[in-house]
């Protein structure tokens, strides 16, 4: 055997073991909550080969092609590395979304392997938030169920430490989190209408503490899904979206699947 082929024959055995053990981090507790994956399946597939990994949800097709996986946040360095254990020089299926392309010209897609959600995969190890959009399915769901078996198990994004630093009750570290997309948690104080703009508030002051809106032209979004802005009022809940500051810390809610009963 030459050289070129022994490098070759340890790159396949590295990758083989990498996807073994990234499959086995899941663990018993996350395979329940992959299940519902199964309802989550590629629509309009289109096969292609990954070239190289961008980081934890960005990738290069063979053919030159960026694909980015919107629904997904992945800010940890970890995520590219699995991303790249799952993907990287394997042919995988990606299913479009709308809009076809982000403003950078890169193609939302979904990707799959083997009908398996590689989102879900990556949220199930605590690695990737799950990021809402309009136009979600039974994907989303499943993506959700799989970030909760995660935050059941305390893995890396939903650890002790790092969910400390993402209490509602914690401003300063909400302020330091400004422009990163994040999960926040805490008890809901009071609910006021201004405008048309309402606000749930998560403390006493306004100008300091954290605060979601929800734009009252959406509210009907969030009622019909039991989340009525009003009734939230003395409850614990989790709140996804872009922390940005407006006074306090702030994340605006524009669909309802941000919003998380907590309690």
């Amino acid at each position: 055997m030459n050289p070129s082929q022994t490098r070759h024959k340890h790159t396949q055995r590295t990758r083989v073991f990498l996807h073994t053990l990234a499959f086995a981090l899941i663990g018993a507790g996350s395979s329940a909550a992959l299940a519902q994956d199964k309802v989550c399946t590629p629509r309009n597939p289109i096969m292609a080969s990954v070239k190289s990994v961008s980081d934890g949800r960005t990738f290069m097709l063979a053919d030159g092609r960026e694909v980015r996986l919107p629904a997904l946040e992945a800010p940890t360095p970890a995520a590219q590395t699995t991303l790249s254990a799952f993907i990287l020089g394997r042919e995988i299926a990606l299913s479009p979304l709308v809009p076809a392309t982000d403003r950078y010209g890169r193609l939302n897609m979904r990707a799959f392997i083997a009908e398996q959600s590689v989102e879900a995969l990556l949220a199930a190890q605590g690695l990737a938030f799950a990021a809402p959009r309009d136009d979600d399915d039974a994907c989303m769901a499943a993506l959700l169920k799989a970030e909760r078996a995660a935050r059941a198990q305390k893995r890396g994004l939903w650890s002790e430490a790092a969910r400390n630093t993402m209490r509602a009750q914690n401003s300063s570290a909400l302020m330091a989190s400004q422009g990163q997309f994040g999960v926040v948690e805490g008890k809901v104080v009071s609910v006021r209408e201004s405008g048309g703009t309402v606000y749930v508030n998560f403390g006493r002051r306004w100008s300091e503490d954290f605060t979601v809106t929800i734009l009252k032209r959406n509210a009907r979004k969030f009622i019909d899904a039991g989340l009525e802005p009003k009734k939230l009022e003395g409850r614990s809940v989790r709140v996804r979206g872009w922390i940005e500051e407006r006074g306090g810390p702030w994340i605006e809610a524009a669909l309802p699947e941000q919003i998380e009963i907590a309690d």
